[in-house]
């Protein structure tokens, strides 16, 4: 049984991977640590662990053709960070469809007041960014530990 669940994952995972368009992760970092720059906060880094979790939300919603903070199986941010192995103490989640690309996503975000708050929290030190089939962004910040 153990077996089976471990090859579902691994199916679960690498068909998100598989159908996610690739990402400039520098020019994600750059955008949003100049735009926390400019209010005075501190860069945040690059997280593995957050892509992750990402990935797999972006995965989810383009396979599942849904749009939503809760994942096709009820799960929250919080629970899905877990899922991929992060311990979390503060997390935020973006998610935006349609645009294009990086620019886009980034630009909307920044007119959204809440998501803009979520680029601009004091409370998270780590990000990661996918995007899923059917340009569907998820963007992940988080503060590991605590």
């Amino acid at each position: 049984m153990r077996k089976r669940r471990l090859a579902a994952a691994f199916l679960i995972l690498w068909a998100a991977q598989a159908h996610a368009q690739a990402v400039d992760r520098s020019a994600a970092l750059a955008g949003l640590n100049g735009l926390r720059a400019g209010s005075g906060l501190p860069p945040l880094a690059y997280s593995a662990g957050l892509e992750k979790a990402a990935l797999a939300h972006a995965g989810d919603m383009a396979r599942k053709g849904f749009f939503s903070h809760t994942g096709s199986s009820g799960s929250t941010l919080e629970t899905r960070l877990t899922r991929a192995g992060y311990g979390w103490c503060a997390a935020a989640e973006n998610i935006a469809k349609g645009q294009p690309g990086l620019t886009e996503a980034m630009a909307s975000w920044q007119a959204s007041r809440g998501h803009r708050r979520n680029m601009l929290s004091r409370e998270v030190t780590e990000f990661a960014i996918a995007r899923g089939a059917g340009n569907i962004w998820v963007m992940v910040l988080a503060r590991p530990g605590c």
